[in-house]
């Protein structure tokens, strides 16, 4: 990606705060379940990240104050819009056709009446025709009439009148997964994420020639979005949680996975966003099982093999804490083979004397996996500029 100057600047704050805080990049890069060599690609400029929060979440660790994460945050937004024009040309616009006017069409000349009746002057002056009002609409003479009806009975009963006025606004309704009461804590979802920022699988109902280039994986949402896909064998979801107090901790006591609705795995064509891709980092999770009649989410240790050793990032277990200054990421890998499964997860919490279960879901619609066995699966050849048959599935593109 060629270097921006908003690039640049993003990248000298976050030297600067890895500056203060002192610890390497590996030690840095585990609490943020990413590998050295990536946290020292935001520190260079290489690469910008494909979200705020884990730039926020390296701020906190540093110990960066409001103000700071503020300004981080808009570097990172001007960072992020030159990563996306570089990575995307702008398109070109088509001339937009001008319409032809219409032929005018010559009204017919009115026949000559010839010459009139010379006036007689004895004769009366006609009546002169006075211009036609118009009535008013029917639904202004019955709010009239209602309203002089109201007035009357007020008066004969004794009721004070009122003037009329704009109903009030309805009161927002509470966001899906969110109680009545402000939460102790705020939270956002992810749920277009990629093994590795490259490796995943959509199921699209198209043929290959209408369905377009992979994308990068931040404009996943956008690609599949636009064709209708579904994530294909896996799918990533990503929590972040923050509490809203340095000192008062909110614990997190479980995670639960609710499938709503299991059908046959949908008969689509399987597209490929790689054509294999590893990374140094395996993040710590929770696996699910969707094909499973009470599936659960199972926590699962990460390794990092940025380094000369391999080493292991110990799982979350529940319960555990989060506060302002220390907050936390979930991620949930969720797996099925034989089932198009809708599902949504749910966190239970407390804190300060209160309780409660916060629903995560997909932007209010449950979360959707399908199964890929037996499906045709396509790679894209950059090359020719076109989707191929994997080599392993025997299919013909």
């Amino acid at each position: 990606m060629p270097k921006d100057a908003a690039v640049e600047e993003f990248a000298g704050l976050v030297r600067a705060l890895k500056a203060r805080d002192g610890r390497s990049y590996e030690a840095l890069g585990r609490r943020l379940s990413v590998s050295a060599s990536t946290l020292h690609r935001y520190c260079s400029g290489a690469t910008v990240p494909e979200e705020f929060a884990v730039v926020d979440r390296l701020a906190l660790l540093c110990g960066a104050d409001e103000e700071e994460r503020r300004a981080l945050e808009a570097a990172w937004t001007e960072a992020d819009g030159a990563r996306r024009r570089a990575a995307s040309p702008a398109p070109v616009p088509s001339p937009t056709p001008v319409p032809a006017a219409p032929e005018p069409h010559p009204e017919p000349a009115a026949p000559d009446p010839g010459p009139g009746p010379a006036p007689d002057p004895t004769a009366p002056e006609a009546p002169r025709a006075r211009p036609r009002r118009r009535a008013p609409a029917p639904l202004l003479v019955a709010a009239a009439v209602a309203l002089v009806v109201l007035a009357l009975a007020a008066a004969l009963l004794g009721l004070p009148t009122r003037t009329a006025s704009a109903p009030a606004p309805a009161p927002a309704s509470t966001p899906p997964g969110r109680t009545a009461a402000p939460l102790p804590f705020t939270w956002s979802v992810g749920s277009q994420l990629w093994q590795g920022g490259c490796g995943h699988t959509y199921l699209v109902d198209r043929a290959p020639r209408a369905v377009a280039p992979p994308p990068v994986a931040a404009d996943s949402g956008a690609w599949a979005g636009t064709h209708g896909a579904v994530h294909g064998g896996e799918a990533l979801v990503r929590i972040t949680l923050q509490g809203r107090s340095p000192s008062d901790a909110v614990v997190l006591q479980a995670l639960h996975v609710r499938v709503v609705d299991r059908a046959a795995p949908l008969p689509w064509n399987a597209y490929r966003m790689d054509n294999g891709c590893g990374g140094a980092v395996t993040p710590r999770h929770f696996a699910v099982d969707l094909d499973r009649p009470r599936p659960l989410a199972r926590p699962v240790d990460g390794l990092d093999a940025s380094g000369s050793e391999v080493r292991t990032i110990p799982a979350v277990s529940f319960p555990y804490k989060v506060t302002s200054s220390d907050p936390e990421e979930l991620l949930v890998s969720a797996r099925t083979a034989g089932c198009d499964c809708r599902w949504y997860l749910e966190l239970e919490w407390s804190a300060g004397g209160r309780t409660g279960t916060v629903r995560i879901t997909d932007g209010g619609k449950p979360f959707r996996t399908s199964g890929t066995r037996g499906r045709p699966t396509y790679v894209h050849d950059s090359a020719e500029g076109r989707w191929i048959t994997d080599s392993n599935s025997g299919q013909t593109g």
